[in-house]
């Protein structure tokens, strides 16, 4: 929000002339001054302004804070209204139809009035806040909205068929054309300004093209109105339309300045463009509004602030800002909510607006008393702690990325979305059921910008629909290309690959208490790349997956290198406990290892082969691990439908040294076992 100080000058009295002491009080007051700049003369302030308060996008909202802060005189804004009106509930020109989303409409006409641009002043003050000067009618609406915060629409009453408007509900499909030119589509939800043959005015948001105010026009209807926030932001939203009118209304208009507004926008009106005013005036409200009453008790304001802070200073705090407090016994204050101020409606929000305008700087210096319980670690704590340093200690980077995405994470889930009603953007339109999108936009952005070797992961929670609620499952989700091992002098670089992916998994299963878990191939997602892809399965249970991008989605994504990802379900791996650490004395006897040179078939896993020996109890039993894979050459060519492989058994007592007889009772139950159960053949 832009603020002018001269124009500011016009509703209070500023005692200090210091541009930088005034932005630092405006900061204390909760209204962070952002900027400060001048243009010919002119110093202007742009401000902060919170969602919660929009009593204050307006200079005569800003002046009403100060007022109170400085303690000065403010101007006030009915007096800018000369005249008392009659105000009439049923109206010969307005008829509200939807009553639950227009509380009150008012309406001025004057006639005969002579449009043209507007004088510089009005021009040049309009231009410095933002607003592009149109001509002297529309002007004045915008001067109004940005000195008093409340918005107006000026029509061209001879173009509104009948004389009269009608606020209602649009209907489902119905067509209306903007001042902007564009054709919109509108349903049910959108609430329209009519006239007796089709709408003239998207409500809240902006006019219709076919009343605008032009050279031509001579007799104009002002409208001044409240609309329902929610109904105008939601109709902003799908229309894909923000303008000055909707930010305000969809924070919350001050009902009470409806008529204010007009009747001093139509004074303006008058003064810039001649004309004569119609002496009715249309006031029409659907639902009377009704002022809030909160109870300030003394003991809250001590108890939340620390601090007696005397009865006047209270007193006159409340009474500046328009609560209109009255003693209420002894302890407390009876006060009046005004109109403007739509975020105050419990005791808290007095006891903050006393803190306010108190000063921040005058509480002492002091921690609150604690009485609470101390805090606990979240039961899954340590598992993820754990989970994050094996990570990083693997050479892994981690990662933060926003929880609601776009449809491109889609690809990567076959689980219903959970869809934003009210979405900012297609960006951020629902909530996200895979961390790959987000995981490989960080990967790219990295590659663009120079880095070859990327390994991230992120521990972070999911949505997914769960008949009428949700699910928010924790997961785990891993990506990296480029180098395992970086080239060093002698050592060229080594290629991060399946099987380096394959082993830091194996050593996150390694962490818990599974007692066996493997590996297949079996339901896979197709964006994994065919032979380069796993399954994570721990007795039984599916625990993650991992593999190769598919070459189509690397493309899709702009990778020109291989990139690895892995999906982890932390909630099943948090079903087992951490494994514990456990001393083991090391044998003062020698190890003694057996190779195996063998032919096996084809659909024989290297877990199988495992899980044969291991089944066998051998004592002294300390590793089988598999050497060198064989498929044949054409000099050596493979037996039809196997392959080769060499396996290494390393074999050590705590005991005693392992005789040759021993080793070689067990090699032979190793390799009878293998025949029978396998079909392995020893490799001549």
């Amino acid at each position: 929000m832009k603020i002018l100080l001269s124009w500011l000058q016009e509703f209070v009295s500023l005692p200090t002339a210091d541009t930088r002491q005034l932005a630092d009080e405006l900061s204390m007051l909760g209204f962070p001054v952002d900027a400060v700049s001048t243009e010919d003369g002119e110093t202007i302030l742009e401000l902060d302004i919170t969602t919660n308060r929009p009593d204050c996008l307006s200079h005569y909202g800003v002046a009403r804070e100060l007022a109170a802060y400085y303690g000065a005189p403010l101007t006030s804004f009915a007096e800018t209204a000369t005249g008392k009106p009659r105000i009439r509930r049923r109206d010969p020109i307005v008829r509200i139809a939807a009553d639950d989303l227009c509380h009150r409409y008012c309406a001025r006409i004057i006639r005969d009035v002579t449009v043209g641009p507007s004088p510089d002043w009005l021009a040049r003050r309009l231009e410095r806040v933002g607003v592009r000067s149109i001509n002297n009618v529309a002007d004045a609406t915008n001067y109004i909205l940005m000195a008093y915060g409340h918005p107006l629409h000026a029509f061209d009453l001879n173009r509104l068929a009948g004389g009269k408007i009608i606020v209602r509900r649009a209907a489902d499909g119905e067509l209306f054309t903007t001042l902007d030119g564009v054709e919109r589509k509108l349903s049910t939800e959108d609430l329209v300004i009519a006239d007796m043959k089709r709408a003239v005015a998207l409500a809240g948001v902006m006019g219709g093209f076919d009343t605008e105010i032009s050279l031509a026009t001579r007799n104009v209807l002002l409208e001044s109105a409240w609309f329902d926030p929610v109904a105008v932001r939601r109709t902003a939203k799908r229309q894909g339309m923000h303008t000055e009118a909707s930010h305000r209304f969809e924070r919350g208009a001050d009902i009470e300045a409806a008529l204010p507004a007009a009747n001093r926008c139509i004074e303006m009106i008058q003064e810039l463009a001649g004309g004569t005013v119609d002496g009715h005036i249309s006031d029409v409200s659907s639902k009377p509004h009704t002022t809030r009453n909160i109870l300030l008790r003394r003991s809250e304001l001590a108890r939340h602030l620390g601090l007696e802070i005397p009865t006047g200073d209270v007193e006159r705090i409340l009474r500046q800002l328009g609560f209109s407090p009255q003693p209420k016994g002894r302890n407390a204050w009876k006060c009046a909510v005004p109109s403007y101020r739509v975020d105050c409606g419990r005791e808290i929000d007095l006891v903050e607006e006393v803190a306010r305008h108190y000063g921040y700087d005058r509480f002492p210096l002091r921690l609150p008393p604690h009485a609470g319980q101390p805090a606990q670690k979240v039961p899954r704590a340590a598992k993820e702690e754990r989970v994050r340093a094996l990570l990083l200690a693997l050479g892994y980077d981690e990662t933060l990325s926003a929880v609601l995405v776009g449809q491109e994470t889609q690809a990567f889930s076959n689980e219903i979305p959970v869809a934003l009603a009210n979405p900012l953007s297609e960006e951020a339109s629902q909530a996200r059921t895979s961390l790959m999108p987000n995981l490989l936009a960080a990967v790219q952005w990295n590659l663009n910008r120079g880095q070859k070797s990327v390994r991230l992961f992120e521990i972070g929670s999911v949505y997914r629909r769960e008949g009428d609620g949700f699910q928010e499952p924790a997961v785990l989700g891993i990506a990296a290309t480029g180098d395992r091992v970086e080239a060093t002098l002698g050592n060229p670089a080594r290629a991060f690959d399946f099987y380096d992916l394959k082993g830091d998994l194996e050593q996150l299963a390694e962490l818990f208490a599974v007692a066996s878990y493997d590996f297949d191939s079996e339901n896979l997602p197709g964006y994994y790349r065919g032979g380069s892809r796993a399954r994570l399965v721990a007795e039984g249970k599916t625990m993650g997956q991992l593999g190769e991008l598919d070459s189509e989605v690397a493309a899709r994504w702009k990778f020109r290198q291989p990139v690895y990802i892995a999906e982890v379900s932390l909630e099943s791996l948090y079903e087992w406990n951490l494994r514990s650490r456990q001393a083991q004395l090391l044998s003062r006897f020698p190890a003694v290892e057996r190779d195996f040179s063998l032919w096996l078939p084809k659909q024989v896993r290297f877990a199988a082969i495992r899980d044969a020996i291991t089944s066998l109890q051998i004592p002294g039993l300390v590793a089988v691990v598999p050497v060198e894979l064989f498929h044949g050459t054409p000099q050596v060519p493979a037996p039809a439908g196997k392959y080769g492989l060499l396996l290494r058994v390393t074999l050590q007592s705590q005991e005693t040294t392992l005789t040759e007889a021993e080793l070689q009772s067990y090699s032979s139950r190793i390799m009878e076992c293998l025949e029978q159960k396998l079909g392995a053949q020893i490799r001549m």
